[in-house]
């Protein structure tokens, strides 16, 4: 087997996310050939970014009416590529990607995997995912010629360059379709923040409700000495001490840093769902039993605020 894969690469303010090269990383376990597929407005000075990685060729569609990259526009373009001569579809499994990768699977009439933390390349590709809340991990196939697959960046370390420089190639836009005419862009609201995003940061530092209204008091000053990301739980979230797009675990953000603290945080199942694949974990909490103690590498019982 030697299959051809489509990257598609994630644009946030003219260039590429770093989250990208965990998909790049995943085509390269995939064996055969890759290419990279950057779309919307900037594509063009922004493929430059990754034509260092070991691609075919980088594909570029400079799309000016791609300002902001809404799935329901890219879905028609991407869907077209792939279906000159593409096996696999892969994207990072962010929010960008998982809006992006059904829309494309249901274009191509293709089956899709989301999530993917491994793949295996013996008697045809399959795909390791969680199921259950990630209670468990199963091994799939898809059964359609084309496979559309998502994958986790906390599963699969950034590609790293491997010198040269992939030829570039323009392709066209498809035209807007039915859904896109109906979605429009009014605007985005986007917390500014100087620490080093969540889902890419070598350093996070969570709390839990149990910081209350020291949340910001307690952490931030750790993590300004740790260069670290802030993160949180659920109900830390639910509570209000955090806001939403701090939030670990399954119906967040899943991390997998070199290094991260848990503070004040039981350690539910969803939120270990989103954590747990971190290099070293180290919790501090009072109590004993709390499960996160089950996965940390080091552990302290004690009050966190003393």
């Amino acid at each position: 087997m030697n299959p051809n894969t489509l990257v598609i690469a994630e644009l946030a303010e003219g260039h590429v996310r770093k989250s990208t090269l965990s998909a790049v990383a995943f085509a390269k376990q995939v064996g055969g050939t890759f290419s990279i597929l950057v779309v919307g407005t900037g594509a063009k000075a922004a493929a430059a970014e990754v034509a260092g990685f070991g691609a075919q060729k980088v594909l570029v569609c400079e799309d000016a009416s791609v300002a902001q990259p809404l799935a329901e526009r890219l879905a028609p373009t991407v869907a077209a590529v792939a279906k000159t001569g593409f096996d696999v579809v892969a994207v990072t499994a962010s929010s960008f990607g998982k809006d992006l990768a059904p829309r494309v699977a249901a274009k191509l009439g293709a089956g899709y995997a989301s999530d993917i933390s491994a793949v295996k390349t013996d008697g045809g590709l399959s795909f390791k995912r969680p199921m259950y809340a990630g209670n468990a991990y199963g091994w799939c196939k898809v059964t359609t010629p084309t496979s559309v697959v998502s994958v986790r960046q906390s599963e699969f370390s950034a590609a790293e360059p491997s010198g040269g420089a992939s030829p570039v190639e323009a392709v066209a836009a498809a035209p807007v379709d039915a859904a896109a005419s109906r979605v429009e862009f009014v605007k985005i609201e986007a917390a500014k923040s100087e620490r080093p995003d969540l889902g890419e940061a070598r350093v996070v530092v969570s709390g839990g409700r149990a910081l209350k209204e020291k949340f910001a008091e307690v952490l931030e000053p750790l993590a300004g000495l740790l260069g670290a990301a802030i993160g949180a739980s659920r109900a830390a979230c639910d509570a209000g001490y955090a806001p939403p797009e701090l939030q670990v675990g399954q119906t967040g953000r899943v991390v997998a840093p070199q290094l991260y603290v848990a503070i004040g945080i039981s350690g539910a199942i969803q939120h270990l769902a989103g954590m747990k694949g971190s290099k070293v974990i180290v919790a501090i909490n009072k109590d004993p039993d709390a499960p996160i103690f089950q996965v940390a590498d080091y552990g302290l019982v004690a009050d966190l605020f003393t």
